[in-house]
């Protein structure tokens, strides 16, 4: 078979969509519903973007969906390198910066250049997370985790001992992209589970 105008840039968008395989077997630490498996970085990218299909509509300004779909989407692909960082755990989090910045740069880059670009583009905004829709990325990438904490009892904040604080402290920026979706977060997965002794209650007042 003869060779084509594109194959190039074909070649290297499949060598992409081989290698972003690999988000799913990157575990997460929140449980399913089933209370006994827990999600991968594919599962949580998937729901995440149909719950903002939906959700969208308790941004605090309006936004463009897809781009923040978009978001959701791959924003965590830089995991399949730097692996998961647990919310909670301070260490890791000292470098996460660093070796999701080194994932990038060679993840997107199997890419052909225009749509590594796009991809860095869509990356780096979402981490500076300073537009409406890096805001609302971030309002679901921190209200699902909890969602499914809810659903499933507490149970991941039981076994690790997490205090109200750090869960405060990982939310501070949720309300920036939806005030609705932090106050029913706040009212219906996290003050139960606190009352509930799932979450220790070391007397943080929430502003």
């Amino acid at each position: 078979m003869q060779s084509y105008e594109g194959e190039e840039r074909l070649q290297r968008q499949i060598t992409f969509c081989n290698e972003i395989d690999k988000e799913k077997f990157i575990k997460r630490q929140t449980y399913c519903t089933d209370f006994q498996k827990k999600e991968n970085d594919a599962e949580h990218a998937w729901h995440m973007a149909v719950m903002a299909m939906f959700l969208s509509e308790y941004a605090n300004e309006e936004i463009d969906l897809l781009r923040t779909i978009e978001m959701l989407l791959i924003h965590d692909l830089v995991e399949i390198d730097a692996g998961d960082t647990y919310a909670y755990d301070e260490k890791a989090r000292e470098t996460q910066a660093v070796r999701e910045k080194g994932a990038a740069d060679r993840i997107f880059h199997l890419l052909p250049q225009d749509q590594a670009e796009r991809l860095y583009e869509l990356w780096s905004e979402f981490e500076k997370g300073e537009t409406p829709e890096a805001k609302f990325a971030h309002t679901m990438d921190n209200f699902q985790p909890i969602m499914l904490n809810a659903a499933t009892d507490g149970k991941a904040w039981e076994e690790r001992g997490i205090h109200l604080k750090q869960v405060l402290d990982r939310n501070k920026n949720t309300a920036a992209g939806s005030n609705a979706l932090w106050k029913y977060s706040y009212e219906h997965f996290i003050e139960p589970n606190v009352k509930a002794g799932k979450l220790i209650n070391d007397g943080t007042i929430v502003e």
